[in-house]
């Protein structure tokens, strides 16, 4: 394993910015995931990483080693597609030898790596089979054998679990991890899913137009996130927006939110559902409380999702636990409150409505 330090990496098509002075250190041993919608730059950073896209500037150092200017395979970087490449033609031991044949590793060597890095995935049985005759998470995992198999100082993820159905792929992430922590691989991993980089990260980075939003531990985003962009995109919110004086948001539906923090003028206040208490009379021992409607019920499982609408032009949604009680239905009447110590940002003009 290695540590990873990336300063002020950019990359600019003409007067575009891929990616736009990105800088990360990346700890020995530790799984740092890339999240952001598509075309932010993650996938563009990977790729500079693993030496596949030149850099327009900054720099990549693996173990202190600068690398920018060195071709793939002289980085010792395992890279995952999100389509996996593997050969057709080409057994799973055959595609797993690959890399090791392009670094001249002898013969001898090889066979034993191979076998080795399959037996890492539990598919050293399936060595003769084609990729035509494996199921999609299979092949995903022939792609990581290949990738580890000669033993890389990091390993980078290109959205890998994108191609698997919704079980397999909660089912894959958790090998990966386990994986990951066993060899203490230090690892950095793309993906637009906020659900896989929660499961899997020791460290999440949020992207957005080629930039870093924020860096930190899940609790970090979740409980602290730095903007408006970043509540939007790792979890659920429901956004109050108004224009803020003091503690108080005046929103556009007509409410009063009292806030903890303070930002003066136009604001908007992120509402995590879980923080929403629902109930048929006032809600006690809280800041905000106010009178709503069941506008919508979404039956999730061991949870349900309420949408309450509270004026014109302010709704949020609670979630409560799916006790055997009884529950209000679209068009009853509700009170729900909260406490005010939920996240308040400027407003962010480009994610107005």
């Amino acid at each position: 394993m290695a540590r990873l330090e990336i300063e002020n990496l950019t990359k600019r098509y003409g007067d575009f910015h891929a990616a736009r002075d990105v800088s990360l250190d990346v700890a020995e041993g530790e799984f740092l995931v890339l999240l952001g919608p598509s075309g932010c730059g993650k996938t563009t950073t990977l790729r500079m990483i693993a030496g596949f896209v030149e850099p327009s500037a900054g720099s990549v150092k693996i173990g202190g080693r600068d690398v920018t200017m060195l071709p793939p395979w002289k980085r010792n970087t395992g890279l995952v597609f999100q389509n996996y490449a593997l050969f057709p033609h080409l057994t799973v031991g055959q595609n797993v030898a690959f890399g090791l044949e392009m670094r001249s590793v002898p013969k001898a060597e090889i066979d034993e790596k191979i076998v080795e890095a399959l037996k890492l995935v539990r598919l050293d049985h399936l060595i003769d089979r084609l990729p035509r005759q494996l199921s999609g998470g299979q092949q995903q995992r022939v792609a990581l054998a290949r990738a580890l198999a000669f033993r890389p100082d990091v390993l980078l993820l290109d959205e890998p679990l994108s191609n698997l159905d919704a079980k397999l792929r909660g089912e894959v992430r958790v090998e990966i991890r386990n994986l990951q922590q066993r060899l203490g691989i230090t690892t950095v991993m793309v993906t637009h899913d906020q659900e896989e980089a929660l499961t899997m990260a020791d460290r999440l980075v949020v992207m957005r137009a080629g930039a870093i939003r924020q860096i930190g531990t899940q609790r970090d985003l979740y409980e602290r996130p730095s903007d408006h962009f970043v509540a939007d995109f790792v979890g659920r919110s429901s956004f109050l927006k108004g224009t803020m004086s003091g503690h108080d948001l005046a929103t556009g539906g007509g409410l009063h939110v009292r806030c903890a923090a303070t930002v003066e003028g136009p604001a908007v206040m992120a509402l995590r559902p879980e923080r929403v208490f629902v109930d048929t009379k006032p809600v006690a021992d809280v800041e905000n409380t106010f009178e709503g409607k069941v506008e919508f019920v979404s039956y999730l499982g061991g949870m349900i999702d309420l949408h309450i609408r509270l004026s014109p032009e302010d709704q949020v949604i609670a979630q409560v636990p799916n006790h055997d009680i009884a529950l209000p239905g679209v068009g009853e009447t509700v009170h729900v409150g909260w406490a005010a110590t939920s996240a308040v940002f400027p407003a962010d003009a480009d994610l107005q409505e």
